[in-house]
């Protein structure tokens, strides 16, 4: 589906997530831009969020895991990915700058999205308003906790307790959403996503209103679907 959007439109919009979900996804990408199959050259791309506090240089930053998982291996502009800036002490001033950019080179082509435990989208806890954009937001413990685990030594003192992230109303303008989920503890908010009823509780529930959107789940996280 990403392959088909960069070579159906070479100057496309990504709009990129980070975590385990996507890490697959990003080495076959990079696999087949290695056998001359893509070619991101003209490509711009736009990230969902970023932890508050963390500069570009730093390993457990969102900027360094895409430039260590994608964006150094392949041909893209460097100028041309954006990520939130973590480390501007004004936190509104730094949600306001990327939502203008959001404004400027957006919308996305295609938004590709992870989905927490709880169901939160980008770092969108349960609660967010449908109608938020790029917001500094505290991250609920349970989400440290699930983060831990990539950080160095897995402790959640280690987490940052804020992150800069887009609203769901920025990735609800995406013109399609790719969501992929694994694992059983992705069950509960895709049942909701995919069955139920739309609630800020799962803010994932906010994409019933969107008319492109491909969810790619594993088994475990289908597990609780019923249609």
């Amino acid at each position: 589906i990403i392959s088909a959007q960069v070579i159906m439109k070479p100057h496309c919009v990504l709009g990129l997530a980070t975590g385990s979900s996507p890490i697959g996804t990003y080495k076959q990408l990079i696999e087949w831009y290695n056998k001359g199959d893509l070619d991101f050259a003209r490509v711009m791309s736009i990230n969902l969020d970023e932890y508050k506090g963390l500069s570009p240089e730093n390993p457990q930053s969102y900027r360094y895991f895409m430039n260590t998982h994608l964006f150094h291996k392949i041909n893209i502009n460097h100028a041309n990915t954006y990520v939130p800036n973590g480390t501007e002490p004004d936190a509104e001033k730094a949600c306001q700058a990327y939502n203008e950019l959001l404004h400027k080179i957006g919308p996305a082509d295609i938004q590709i999205l992870g989905l927490g435990h709880d169901g939160h989208i980008g770092f969108n806890e349960p609660g967010t308003s449908f109608d938020s954009v790029t917001h500094m937001i505290e991250l609920k413990e349970s989400t440290r906790q699930d983060n831990a685990r990539l950080f160095f030594d897995g402790k959640i003192d280690e987490v940052p307790t804020h992150a800069i992230t887009m609203g769901i109303s920025n990735i609800l303008q995406a013109k399609k959403v790719l969501l992929v989920a694994c694992g059983e503890n992705k069950a509960q908010p895709i049942k909701v996503l995919v069955e139920g009823e739309k609630t800020t509780d799962v803010p994932a529930s906010a994409l019933q209103d969107h008319n492109d959107v491909v969810v790619i789940v594993d088994k475990a996280a289908a597990s609780l679907l019923t249609k």
